[in-house]
């Protein structure tokens, strides 16, 4: 209880920043000097960003990379990247807007003597903000439908709770272990379908699916995949010391080598060059594949969902 005070007791200060704004971005951490940055500012509505996409690599990308280089420029001991399961194999820009994130943060863990770089992927948090079960919940209050993309479509689930775990255990573990460059990944078991996630929201409402409430298939969305992945085929997961998260082995580039090429990122989006931008991206992130209807793609998994569905 005494420590709960002092917390809530503690002088907060709220600030406005745009994590592109390298000055803002400096000053502030001149000003604060923080012992950690938590980094979850992003775009992360993918259809959004599909149509935006020099608004997304600037605020996903290059914005991680001003606040990387104000964790070395301040000496921060340790900076948390908040990524998503959308930067494996990605089907759109957001997902890819994230993997280079993931790579500027990797390289600099690898290459720094100071400042450690943590990053965490995650999974959909149940819940959260542009979820799809609040959609649902809203949806069936209105008396439905209840709308889904398409029969197939399947995703990784968290709780919040889960998921402010995986970041705390992260946080407070990871710079002491021997894993530099690695992403560390909920244990979140085999994707949910959507359609049966719909069914259960439905019944847990004391109605009946297509009775009661209908379900309907509205097609998927641009930059839409059916079935997300946690790891790439050369980042194979590993188990650790820490109950139910595993690692991906880190594909690491020089850090030089990625500075250099997120300037010519940062030249294109300034210069509102899409077709630059997305080259450097491609070059970059080269499995990115943004298909007009994106398929499935091969998965390992083969256990069962961590969260319980009624079908």
């Amino acid at each position: 209880r005494q420590r709960q005070m002092c917390i809530r007791d503690r002088d907060m200060k709220p600030i406005i920043a745009d994590v592109r704004d390298r000055g803002r971005i400096n000053a502030t951490f001149e000003s604060a000097k923080p012992d950690i940055v938590f980094h979850a500012a992003a775009l992360k509505h993918v259809p959004m960003v599909e149509y935006n996409p020099l608004e997304g690599l600037a605020t996903n990308a290059l914005g991680t990379r001003v606040i990387a280089d104000a964790c070395l420029a301040h000496a921060v001991p340790e900076m948390v990247l908040i990524s998503t399961d959308k930067a494996v194999n990605p089907a759109n820009v957001m997902g890819a807007g994230k993997r280079l994130a993931e790579i500027y943060c990797q390289a600099a863990d690898v290459a720094s003597v100071g400042t450690r770089f943590i990053t965490v992927r995650f999974g959909n948090v149940l819940g959260s903000t542009g979820s799809v079960v609040p959609l649902f919940q809203k949806q069936l209050a209105e008396g439905g439908p209840l709308t889904v993309t398409h029969l197939e479509i399947e995703r990784y689930f968290m709780t919040v709770g889960e998921a402010v775990e995986l970041v705390l255990q992260a946080a407070a573990l990871g710079p002491g272990r021997n894993d530099r460059g690695a992403i560390y990944v909920l244990d979140m078991g085999a994707p949910v379908k959507i359609i049966d996630l719909a069914r259960q929201i439905i019944h847990l409402a004391g109605k009946v699916p297509d009775e009661d409430i209908k379900i309907k298939i509205i097609g998927l969305r641009p930059g839409d995949k059916l079935t997300e992945e946690l790891f790439h085929g050369q980042e194979p997961p590993v188990g650790t010391d820490m109950d139910g998260i595993l690692i991906a082995r880190p594909r690491v580039s020089a850090f030089e080598t990625i500075a250099a090429r997120l300037d010519h990122l940062n030249d294109a989006c300034t210069r509102q060059q899409e077709s630059a931008a997305l080259e450097v991206l491609t070059d970059l992130v080269p499995e990115l594949s943004r298909p007009e209807r994106a398929q499935s793609g091969p998965t390992d998994h083969v256990s069962s969902p961590h969260l319980k569905i009624v079908k």
